[in-house]
């Protein structure tokens, strides 16, 4: 999600990768929850954060949406990068309903759409 909130509202000002911890899909919640605001995540592909760091590129910023031993377990990248952690809530592991489970990610998306343009505006100055 911060991935396409970034391009949404910087457009092509920055270059922008997203990875995770452990290679995985899009959860569908979160497809759904996307398309409400008409970005459409249906056909977007995931990567792993090793997989990225291996390939060498430089980084001004890396930006960890996850808990901060989650954020720990993420690899250095090479050159002069500025990581930056953002405490993101993470989906509930227990089942639970579809309107529950939406709710959730609508707060989630929100809550990084906010934090994405609070820092466009801090680097950007």
């Amino acid at each position: 999600m911060a991935e396409a909130w970034l391009r949404e509202i910087a457009g092509d000002r920055f270059e922008v990768e997203s990875a995770g911890l452990e290679p995985g899909t899009i959860k569908p919640v979160v497809v759904d929850a996307m398309r409400e605001v008409k970005i459409d995540l249906s056909q977007k592909t995931t990567q792993t954060v090793l997989d990225v760091q291996k390939s060498g590129r430089l980084f001004h910023y890396v930006i960890a949406l996850c808990d901060r031993d989650k954020a720990e377990r993420c690899p250095t990248f090479p050159g002069i990068t500025e990581r930056l952690h953002w405490d993101i809530p993470e989906h509930p592991k227990s089942p639970e309903t579809k309107e529950k489970q939406m709710a959730h990610v609508r707060a989630v998306r929100d809550l990084i759409k906010s934090r994405v343009g609070m820092w466009i505006s801090e680097v950007t100055k």
